[in-house]
């Protein structure tokens, strides 16, 4: 199929439409990337908090970002693929049959190491909303899997028909300080890249022209060539290749991150710790007073302080009227109490069970009654296990496809989010037996 370019103009449209995109969308996707790890706004901090502590606990914050992503990631372990029954009577009487397709897939997986890398980008997806992967033959024509982070990619969906990708994007900046830019289409790849390196900001439209495909002579004993890359690549299988895992998103729209609503709650709770460490620097001293006694004056008429407090200074004094007391502590019990209610309110808005947003040792549950505790949250793994899992089966079926396994359908199998530990499996297998389960079939699904 011959590749069909569009004119100039057009694809103007697509590059300014592109780098807008790039630079709206970087500031939110850095933005939930810093609170993941940690990097947290603090303009609530007080004067007397910085005054005390100065560059101290300039970077301080009880991160609690991690643990509601990390939640559902955990829950996210992909088991393997499986192909659907009308591709199993398709393949029945082929050469290899399903059963070839889905060791295919397995194979595809394992080499390019997306045991560890799904959840890559899986965190991907959930804390800055969207993730993405390319999928594309490498120099063997092999299947090779790229995912991508969310601010480096973007994705134009068809408007007549919501989910269908008619053209991506992605950017990036080579080691000379250039900008990169590729388009994505179903028939072809255009390559760009800046006339000038920079730094920065990315470049306005009119910086970008294609990659050229020149030839260089080499200075040898034979005459040589290098070719240059190309500045536009056919794309003989129809289809964008890049494949958008959007967390929570309407048709055909871009991913929710997990932290939006978490960032207003964690910037509360990092106040309420702040103020505590103030209460506890200015409060926690128990501070002494004496009455009934003469003060005296400096030089400037500003009053002295007639004792000196600490563990090694008596206060005395000639006066039998004088009285002497001290001031209570502050009771820092309230804002321990502030600081669980902000758990508490994360975890409500969240879905995440409150266990994991706890201490160790605080709020576990077991068995049932931790079952009914995750209810909320089980449901929103599924959910994202059905998301995830069919652009997963894309990229598969897509990847099959380079491969020369043709048209195949298969679908995603996830490992159980809410697996029974040993001892409850074991105890349900009895109670199939005492109802006429045959010992060898308890035996068998006991992994026997």
């Amino acid at each position: 199929m011959q590749a069909r370019s569009l004119p100039f103009n057009l694809m103007n449209t697509h590059i300014e439409h592109a780098l807008y995109n790039f630079r709206t969308n970087g500031g939110r996707y850095s933005r939930f990337g810093r609170y993941y790890n940690g990097d947290h706004d603090l303009a609530f901090a007080t004067e007397k908090f910085a005054n005390t502590f100065g560059a101290l606990f300039r970077e301080f914050a009880l991160n609690l970002c991690p643990a509601v992503c990390d939640a559902i990631r955990d829950k996210l372990k992909v088991e393997g693929f499986s192909v659907s029954s009308s591709t199993v009577r398709e393949r029945s009487s082929g050469a290899g049959g399903a059963l070839t397709d889905v060791r295919a897939a397995d194979t595809i997986w394992r080499r390019n190491r997306m045991d560890a890398r799904a959840g890559e980008v899986h965190k991907e997806a959930l804390t800055n909303g969207d993730a993405y992967v390319i999928v594309w033959p490498d120099t063997e024509g092999r299947a090779a899997i790229f995912p991508n982070a969310a601010s480096s990619i973007t994705v134009e969906y068809d408007e007549e028909l919501p989910g269908k990708i008619v053209w991506a994007a992605k950017f990036w900046r080579t080691a000379d300080k250039h900008t990169r830019l590729n388009l994505f289409y179903p028939d072809r790849i255009e390559r760009y890249i800046t006339k000038k390196p920079g730094e920065g900001v990315l470049p306005d439209v009119t910086h970008f022209v294609r990659v050229q495909s020149l030839k260089s002579k080499v200075q040898s004993d034979e005459s040589s060539t290098i070719q240059k890359p190309k500045s536009e690549i056919q794309n003989p299988f129809g289809v964008v290749p890049v494949f958008h895992f959007a967390n929570n998103a309407s048709i055909g729209a871009l991913g929710r991150s997990e932290l939006e609503d978490v960032i207003p709650i964690q910037d509360g709770m990092n106040k309420s710790v702040l103020d505590m460490l103030v209460a506890m620097e200015f409060c926690s001293y128990r501070q002494r007073w004496a009455a009934g006694i003469e003060i005296q004056y400096d030089a400037e008429g500003n009053p002295q302080a007639p004792f000196r407090a600490g563990v090694d200074h008596l206060w005395i004094t000639s006066n039998a009227d004088a009285r002497f007391g001290d001031f209570d502590t502050a009771n820092l019990d309230q804002f321990l109490k502030v600081k669980d209610g902000f758990r508490i309110d994360m975890a409500s808005v969240t879905g995440t069970p409150l266990y994991y947003l706890l201490p160790h040792g605080r709020g576990f549950a077991s068995g049932e009654a931790l079952r009914k505790a995750e209810s909320r949250f089980l449901a929103k793994v599924h959910d994202r296990q059905t998301t995830f899992g069919q652009i997963l089966a894309d990229v598969m079926q897509f990847a099959l496809r380079i491969e020369g396994r043709g048209e195949v359908s298969i679908s995603t199998r996830w490992e159980d989010a809410a697996r029974l530990t040993e001892k409850e499996e074991l105890e349900n297998l009895l109670l199939k037996k005492q109802i006429g389960l045959s010992t060898e079939q308890v035996l068998k699904e006991a992994g026997y």
